[in-house]
């Protein structure tokens, strides 16, 4: 079961090689929010997202004869591109399972890593068994994205670096989508603070893990439509949720439009761009869910992984996007 050692370790294993990404402030997003915000910018990370965290832990350790044979992963996006990254680091080949749908920057990444891509539609195929079977008859190492103790010990050293460097923070949110990067994050802030609040953000359409909590159990929702292509799961993962169900103390939920109006403020004054699921904790603070007024607060922006096209799409319809904001500082 994870614990706060496997994440020192992590850390230990990560130093000189994962970025130590920024944390950026914004007086601006102060006085939207109410609260003293530290937004813990894992857009700057290597790939792009959180991701490369868990997947470097994880394959820099396998063995000289797993390495031989090659890893495979089933992912939209982001943990794909991670593993290629870590696989090409570590001298061995990556086979990725991708949705049909995945964004197509995604694919273009991952493939520019050196894997190889194989598709499913993931409306009607199980991508956990089809990457399960994919593993076993090509004899390679299955790095899931979440149901993995070391994917999660990885995860949660943004966290820890986020606590270390702000101090004692009232509340961190963090996006969940399979709950990996939760499970290490509130294992990591629980360790050093105990009375910190552990806030998850699922977009309106993917809210499995705000169900789950309530009903005590894993709940299973239909395939999420929404923009937050990286918090698409059905259904919590089991290892995960182990650890959420214990730490976590309230999930809130934001709409598509709101996580965009995130982007589009995370563009405008912080100067930075982010995908959608790495806006989607962001949306929740400028709406004042999951913390007290003049709270510190602390943020993971887990993604930036977004194309040009895709980012002009979803943004293209925010009225006076740009006007008085060229050139000020946050």
């Amino acid at each position: 079961m994870l614990d706060f050692e496997m994440i020192e370790k992590a850390a230990r294993q990560l130093h000189g090689v994962a970025h130590r990404t920024p944390v950026l402030t914004s007086r601006t997003l102060d006085e939207l929010s109410g609260a003293t915000v530290y937004l813990k910018a894992e857009n700057f990370q290597r790939i792009g997202a959180f991701k490369f965290r868990g997947a470097y832990n994880v394959i820099s350790r396998l063995d000289a004869d797993e390495l031989r044979h090659g890893v495979a992963a089933y992912s939209s996006g982001n943990h794909a591109q991670a593993v290629a990254l870590a696989a090409s680091m570590a001298g061995t080949q990556a086979t990725i399972l991708m949705p049909e749908d995945a964004p197509a920057a995604k694919i273009a990444a991952t493939r520019g890593y050196g894997a190889s891509v194989e598709f499913y539609d993931r409306y009607t195929g199980d991508r956990v068994a089809l990457g399960n079977r994919l593993a076993a008859e090509r004899g390679l190492t299955l790095v899931p994205p979440y149901e993995h103790a070391g994917i999660m010990a990885g995860q949660g050293t943004a966290a820890l670096e986020l606590i270390r460097e702000t101090g004692s923070l009232d509340a961190l949110l963090v996006p969940i989508g399979g709950g990996g990067l939760m499970a290490g994050s509130a294992t990591a802030a629980k360790h050093l603070k105990p009375d910190i609040r552990m806030v998850g953000v699922e977009p309106t359409a993917g809210d499995d893990t705000k169900r789950s909590l309530a009903a005590g159990k894993r709940v299973r929702i239909p395939v999420p439509k929404t923009i937050a292509d990286g918090q698409g799961a059905e259904i919590p993962g089991e290892m995960t949720f182990a650890v959420n169900q214990r730490l976590v103390d309230s999930v809130e939920v934001v709409s598509d439009q709101e996580i965009i109006d995130a982007m589009v403020f995370a563009f405008d004054r912080l100067k930075i761009v982010l995908e959608p699921s790495g806006a989607s904790a962001l949306a929740a603070v400028m709406n004042g869910r999951g913390f007290d007024a003049g709270a510190r607060v602390g943020v993971i922006l887990s993604g930036g992984n977004v194309g040009v096209e895709r980012f002009r799409e979803l943004t293209a319809n925010i009225p006076g996007q740009n006007a008085g904001h060229e050139g000020e500082n946050p």
